[in-house]
Formats: structure tokens, sequence, C-alpha cells
């Protein structure tokens, strides 16, 4: 079992994603109380994905999110740095292309999709901008990006409770339930050094090929969805 380091080097996400990978749904569930299901319905609601688009579905993990979004009728693709995180979505059924793909370089041709997201793993990617120029190089001109990811609480007092939830609770419930709970470190840590919601929207507007980029929060900002259009 391995922890990465903030400096997020590729090999080390991937063993530690593969370390959690068993158990990496049902941890999730958990931690976030449940709250993971609407967020993975809003982020399909905020692709406005139609029948027949194609959409690529970047970090999918074990495919979970992948499959929220064929449910579009749109035709998902989902890859992941993580072997380990892959295996465990075939054997859990997914019944959605599942690849082999590094966020920094996308298996796929250039404009191949109408749209593509990425949820709660770009702050995991040693280059942020890389990882958006790259999204940008597969999209469509006009097509659409969703980036869903932790973000800052708008109410201050409960933005202190959250972190101390973050920095203390999480990693105690992750015991009980992750098969390598100290990954859950890093993940907190990973969170609460994340730039918040208006600064998350200048990296996404200065990396190139986005433009019209939004956001909007969902349960009081611990999360944000940030939508833009390729240009």
């Amino acid at each position: 079992m391995t922890r990465a380091d903030l400096d997020k080097q590729p090999h080390e996400v991937a063993e530690m994603f593969d370390g959690v990978a068993k158990r990496y749904d049902l941890t999730n569930t958990v931690l976030s109380f449940g709250q993971d299901r609407g967020w993975r319905r809003a982020t399909r609601a905020a692709l406005g994905l139609r029948p027949g688009e194609r959409v690529l579905d970047v970090g999918a993990g074990t495919g979970v999110s992948t499959e929220e979004l064929a449910r579009s009728g749109a035709f998902a693709v989902g890859a992941d740095l993580s072997i380990g995180m892959l295996r465990a979505g075939r054997h859990a059924g997914r019944e959605v292309p599942l690849l082999a793909g590094d966020a920094l370089k996308l298996p796929f041709a250039d404009a191949t999709f109408d749209a593509v997201t990425i949820s709660f793993a770009l702050r995991n990617v040693v280059d942020t901008e890389g990882a958006l120029r790259e999204l940008g190089r597969v999209t469509r001109p006009g097509g659409r990006l969703v980036v869903c990811e932790f973000s800052h609480p708008l109410n201050p007092a409960f933005r202190t409770v959250y972190l101390q939830y973050l920095m203390r609770s999480l990693p105690t419930v992750a015991r009980g339930v992750s098969s390598n709970p100290d990954a859950y470190v890093y993940l907190a840590e990973s969170i609460r050094a994340w730039p918040d919601q208006a600064a998350l929207a200048d990296r996404i507007g200065l990396s190139g090929p986005w433009k019209r980029v939004g956001w909007r929060n969902l349960s009081g900002g611990i999360v944000a969805l940030h939508r833009a259009t390729r240009v």
C-alpha cells in the first residue's frame, strides 16, 4: 500500500489508487454521506449530453461516473491512470468502455469528443494546465467541459467544521471502510491545498482552448462544477 505526496508524481498516484480500488466506491459513498450520487447526476446534467454524442470521462476510476453519463444516451468512454481501478470496474460488471489513459497524454485523436469531464481527479494531476489543454485537444470546437471537484465552502463557520472533518475525521472513518486508509490522508491534504472556485475558473480560462468559464456550487461549496466551452 502507498500514498502519494502533493508533488503528485504519476506513478505514485496510480499506485495509491490501485491500493484503494477494491472498496473505493463504497468508501466514497460513506465519506460523502451518500452525496456522491447526486454529484454524479449534477455532472451529467451540466454537460447537457444528447443521445448519439460522444463524451469522455477522465479519471473515471471504476467507471461508476461513466455509467452515469451513459444514462443520457450519449456514448460514454472512461479513462484512468490506475489499472487497479479499471480492473475493479470490470469486475463490478461495468458496461461502458474503460481504457487506461494519462490525463496529460490521452489515447485519442484530436476533436474526438463532443464533451469531456473530469471528476475528483484534476487535483491529482501533476500539471493542471497541461491536463486542461489535453482535454481541449480531444474535444471538438464548440464542445463542452465540466470539471467536478472538491472546492471551498462559502460559509466561514461551515468551512472551519469541514476542514476539521477532512483533516481529523475523514482518515479515521476511512480506516473502517478503505483498503488503504493512508491514501485518504493525502486526499484530505490535496483537497485543502486545492484552489477555490474563482482561482480554478481562472486556471481553466488561461489554459488555452476553454472560454465562457463559469461554475456553480454543490453542497454549500464542498464541491463545485466548472463548465467551459471549447473554442
